[in-house]
């Protein structure tokens, strides 16, 4: 299909070709597509400007029609040239509230079909102004106002610099009536008012640009965030080599002589992964956070809030025999903590009580 060479059509593949620039050239790509404007025209230009396009529709079926919906999103795809278009249902649970549950179930189904492709998202960059307001407003630190990220292996979000009011024009050129998911327009869901009330509010206020200045801010915070990361991963390194060496072997169970090999042989476990306190405490606790944070992450822990990094170096900073903080993960009758023993931060499995 050819494209018509309108001012919304010309911003929308120039965000998409960019994007393809930056990651190394065409190649197949995968476009979630939900059948709104920004995922249309986002279909629409990565036809134009990849090697091919399989759009895959998740249907949430949390709607009557959603089916209807769903199949009319494939036509769609199918006549703006795309080499393919399924439709993924899936079951959406109630964890962490609907919206969560379903943006779950909906990466969960991209996933399982992308066969190695990127896939590509149609978030603009109301959508980043929209996450950093949010971010903002819940006041998790420097992290949280990041933004989403153009590329986050395997999701691409191509739009991140195009208005939304450019997609629904561009559907409009196209002859496309996208559709208007009604969840958007519910007031009960925060970021339907943040949307439609608090950012029209500021723009109002404030003279205008509040998008684009959130946007900006969130980008120089993402760039200052990678350096920070980096020394922050170099101190972790530090305080991992600090404590190496330094824990006595373990003697694994299982033989009267405690060890594994011959007689008079004794087996040890690898020595515990610890940081050690004396280099924690005396870097920056910018640093001294991050250091933490991957060094739970190499571990299998995830979901930590900014509460969580506190009560940690807590355990660091200001000691005062205070107990292990709990941290996500573990497992049915265990739960991760981190403590602090003989001058080391450590992550240890205590029964759930």
């Amino acid at each position: 299909m050819r494209l018509p060479e309108t001012s919304s059509v010309l911003a929308v593949r120039r965000g998409v070709r960019e994007w393809v620039a930056e990651r190394g050239g065409r190649g197949p790509v995968v476009v979630g597509l939900s059948g709104g404007a920004d995922s249309l025209a986002l279909v629409a230009a990565a036809v134009v400007e990849t090697a091919e396009v399989t759009a895959v529709v998740v249907d949430h079926r949390l709607q009557e029609d959603s089916g209807a919906v769903a199949d009319r999103a494939v036509e769609h795809a199918m006549a703006l040239g795309c080499v393919g278009a399924m439709v993924v249902p899936v079951d959406v649970g109630r964890a962490g509230g609907v919206e969560a549950a379903a943006r779950a179930a909906r990466y969960a189904a991209l996933e399982s079909v992308r066969d190695g492709r990127p896939v590509l998202l149609g978030h603009t960059l109301d959508d980043q102004a929209e996450t950093v307001l949010l971010g903002l407003a819940r006041g998790s630190g420097g992290r949280s106002i990041q933004g989403m990220v153009a590329w986050n292996s395997p999701w691409g979000r191509p739009l991140l610099g195009v208005r939304r009011a450019q997609t629904v024009l561009m559907c409009a050129d196209l002859g496309i009536e996208p559709w208007y998911d009604p969840h958007n327009a519910d007031l009960r869901y925060t970021r339907v008012r943040v949307r439609d009330e608090v950012l029209p509010l500021l723009e109002d206020v404030l003279g205008g640009g509040v998008a684009q200045a959130l946007v900006r801010t969130a980008d120089q915070l993402r760039e200052d965030g990678a350096v920070l990361d980096a020394y922050g991963t170099e101190l972790m390194r530090k305080a991992r080599s600090h404590t190496a060496g330094t824990h006595p072997a373990v003697a694994l169970p299982g033989r009267p002589d405690g060890g594994g090999g011959r007689p008079g042989e004794t087996e040890t476990s690898d020595p515990p992964d610890t940081l050690s306190i004396e280099i924690l405490a005396t870097a920056p606790a910018a640093l001294r956070r991050r250091a933490v944070r991957a060094w739970l992450a190499d571990q299998g822990v995830t979901g930590l809030m900014n509460a969580h990094l506190q009560a940690i170096d807590e355990l660091v900073s200001n000691w005062h025999g205070q107990g292990g903080v709990a941290v996500a993960g573990g497992s049915r009758d265990h739960r991760l903590v981190v403590t602090r023993e003989h001058g080391t931060l450590a992550v240890r499995a205590q029964p759930r009580i």
